[in-house]
């Protein structure tokens, strides 16, 4: 008993294979994707064959769903204090000053000995810019004294960061196919059919690989909200129970994706569909219609012969029961 349980491998609940054919089926899935992403390698462990790889999910959700924000809070930027103001206003004085000394210094060597005829307005116009200086200076030492004055009066207190101008950068941070989200674009719906990929084994069960997916994007939806489907070409679609192996599935049902691909998709959104029912629902509204009328004689049909039928018999018990009566009379 043991050793037929060791060459079987658990698909779902109460659902195995045997090992060789899983084996066989994932040679071929193999071949399939030769020299991609999405092959996939095998091992055992204490008996237990095990397939690891990546499993390509599309997303096939309708409503809007929730992005965290942040990964993390971000540590806040060093705040300016009132001393670095001060020393920032000191460095500005003392530029100025220099700028000042070159000024006049050019003006002494160059525009005096060329421009002699024009020394009186030269005069003129150096006295303008020494009192120019002049006067800065001595706003920037009223404006020192007054942030001195104002740094002893709140006591050493930081100013916060929006009083200053200073904003915060929030960063972004990559989503679905390239879409970069932040808190203004935190709610966010991933285009109907496309693709990602999320790395799994053949021990995962259904709950698992959700809850690996929404995680890889961070997505605050409960995973109660979402099932995985399996849905084939044909229209039949056919939902992956809470504790099924969906990477086990995928090998079985094959590689191609032309033939079926595994959807995420809300439960309360979407039903499964039967394979008699998929067989229709790929027809034209016209061709659907000539069937429901040809079921509807084929119903009015049976009903008729139902109706004869059951007269018949009522018709030979009512004689049966007369002919009783009349013996009975004699």
């Amino acid at each position: 008993m043991d050793s037929e349980d060791s060459d079987k491998v658990q698909i779902g609940e109460n659902k195995f294979v045997s090992k060789s054919i899983l084996l066989s089926h994932l040679n071929t899935y193999n071949l399939y994707y030769k020299g991609g992403a999405l092959q996939l390698r095998h091992r055992e462990e204490e008996g237990e064959m095990i397939i690891e790889g990546l499993l390509n999910v599309f997303w096939g959700v309708r409503r809007p769903i929730r992005l965290q924000m942040e990964d993390e809070k971000e540590a806040g930027r060093p705040r300016p204090s009132l001393t670095s103001l001060t020393d920032q206003s000191k460095v500005f004085s003392e530029e100025k000053e220099e700028a000042g000394k070159y000024i006049l210094e050019f003006l002494n060597s160059h525009v005096f000995t060329v421009y002699a005829s024009y020394r009186n307005d030269c005069v003129c116009l150096v006295g303008f810019v020494t009192a120019h200086l002049a006067g800065e200076e001595q706003q920037d030492s009223t404006l020192s004294d007054r942030i001195a004055r104002a740094k002893s009066d709140v006591g050493g207190r930081r100013i916060s960061g929006r009083r200053l101008g200073i904003r915060r950068v929030r960063r972004n941070r990559c989503s679905f196919n390239g879409h970069f989200y932040n808190h203004k674009t935190a709610v966010f719906t991933p285009a109907f059919g496309s693709v990602t990929n999320v790395r799994v084994n053949s021990c995962m069960t259904t709950a698992q690989v959700m809850r690996v997916l929404l995680n890889k994007f961070k997505i605050e939806n409960s995973p109660d909200e979402f099932s995985l489907y399996i849905v084939h070409t044909s229209g039949e679609r056919h939902r992956l129970k809470p504790k099924d192996h969906p990477l086990a599935l995928r090998v079985l049902r094959g590689p191609c994706e032309q033939v079926s691909k595994m959807f995420l998709m809300e439960t309360d959104q979407v039903e499964e569909v039967t394979y008699d029912v998929a067989q229709y629902i790929k027809f034209e509204l016209p061709v659907l219609q000539s069937f429901i009328a040809k079921l509807q004689e084929e119903e009015e049909r049976e009903m008729q012969k139902l109706k004869k039928r059951y007269a018949d018999m009522q018709r030979i018990i009512k004689k049966y029961m007369r002919s009783l009566a009349d013996s009975t009379t004699r």
